[in-house]
């Protein structure tokens, strides 16, 4: 079942955000958009995660907007605020899925492009958060305090990604390994959005494709990896 639901950020303010509940659930996870907005494709990818045993909300950091259009995405991204969105937008989303008391009462995070930056960001910030997975997305380095970061963690990068490129992946993970982070990163011989099934035909995006063969395997990785973490 899927819905629209409104939850409390920690100060107080109200966020909308779309709500994929499993039928069994065996824990719950906080997943992060792309630069595109909440569209069809991230509400897919949070229905996917309830079949397969995860209560998933997706918060609307854009508050309603979303869109197709790469510059468009480009302004809605440069707009947010990336700090108060992991502060206060995706923690108040993790203690709202924490509240229901889902499973054993854990929470992940997971995001893809800006949500992948975002994800990193709240490993940081959300001290609730029990396990974060990444994908081809990272904040720069100099925002990341790794010190902070106490849950495990797992990244999906892609090794020709032309916005993310592997280089500063190798810095972010110096700085989780010089931290003692609990951290697993995967390096796939692919494109950027390798595992988003629009980012292919004519209407992609040049610096995107998607691979479905690596997009499994990814997934089954994260699959295993919140089910030893959460569930």
């Amino acid at each position: 079942m899927a819905q629209t639901i409104e939850f409390k950020r920690p100060d107080g303010q109200t966020v909308k955000g779309h709500l994929a509940e499993a039928a069994q659930p065996l824990g719950a996870v906080v997943v992060i958009q792309e630069w595109w907005g909440l569209n069809d494709q991230i509400r897919g990818v949070a229905q996917r995660f309830a079949e397969a045993g995860f209560t998933a909300l997706v918060p609307d950091l854009y508050r309603g907007k979303s869109t197709v259009e790469a510059e468009e995405a480009h302004h809605l991204m440069s707009g947010l605020n990336f700090g108060e969105a992991a502060q206060q937008d995706i923690r108040g989303a993790v203690q709202y899925l924490k509240g229901r008391n889902i499973g054993r009462g854990k929470v992940g995070v997971t995001g893809y492009c800006m949500g992948g930056a975002l994800t990193v960001l709240a490993s940081t910030m959300v001290p609730e958060m029990d396990a974060g997975v990444i994908w081809y997305g990272l904040p720069p380095l100099e925002y990341v305090d790794a010190s902070k970061i106490k849950a495990p963690l797992q990244a999906h990068w892609a090794t020709q990604d032309g916005a993310f490129p592997i280089a500063s992946v190798d810095g972010l993970e110096a700085k989780f390994k010089e931290a003692n982070v609990c951290y697993e990163g995967f390096r796939y011989l692919a494109h950027h959005a390798f595992a988003n099934e629009t980012a292919q035909g004519r209407n992609r995006i040049a610096m995107t494709q998607y691979d479905a063969a690596w997009a499994q395997i990814a997934w089954d990785r994260t699959m295993r990896f919140f089910g030893t973490t959460l569930a």
